[in-house]
């Protein structure tokens, strides 16, 4: 399984951009870009972050899990 998240979406209408977005979570833009991408997987340091930056969401908003193809 992987966690895929929401936080894009959502982040469109609070936030100006993903350097913006990054500051609020406290991570690098990098990593909040390569997310995005799906260069990189969420981690527990980007859940955290969301979680910080989007104080008034629970967990199960903010994140999903998808089947992984290789299983």
């Amino acid at each position: 399984m992987l966690i895929k998240t929401r936080i894009f979406e959502l982040s469109q209408s609070r936030y100006q951009n993903l350097a913006e977005l990054a500051k609020a979570m406290g991570i690098s833009l990098s990593q909040v870009y390569r997310v995005r991408e799906g260069k990189r997987r969420v981690n527990q340091k980007f859940i955290v972050g969301a979680m910080r930056a989007f104080p008034g969401y629970k967990l199960d908003e903010l994140f999903y899990l998808v089947a992984d193809k290789e299983e």
